[in-house]
């Protein structure tokens, strides 16, 4: 569980990514899981946009994504999510205590 120190950090260092997926009219799939998992292993932190088209709204996609891949969820803000779960093999962020 993330403090509010530590969501504030991660707010700040995601304002400057551009949004690495989008999630459109096919929803939350298998395919866009596996992606989800390698993106979080690679890069940490993750901006998601959820289009107009997709048949879920933006809360809906953040609780299943944080229920299959185990990511903390950071913020919501318009149409997107912003995700965070530590690298297994190489952590590169480090969060304030």
């Amino acid at each position: 569980m993330l403090t509010g120190k530590q969501k504030r950090y991660l707010r700040a260092q995601a304002h400057h990514l551009s949004a690495a997926m989008q999630i459109g009219k096919g929803g939350v799939t298998s395919g866009v899981l596996e992606q989800v998992e390698q993106d979080l292993e690679a890069h940490e932190l993750l901006k998601i946009t959820v289009l107009e088209t997709s048949p879920l709204t933006r809360d809906e996609v953040a609780e299943i994504l944080v229920e299959e891949t185990g990511a903390e969820w950071v913020q919501s803000l318009g149409r997107t999510i912003v995700l965070y779960r530590p690298s297994a093999e190489n952590p590169q962020i480090v969060l304030p205590q």
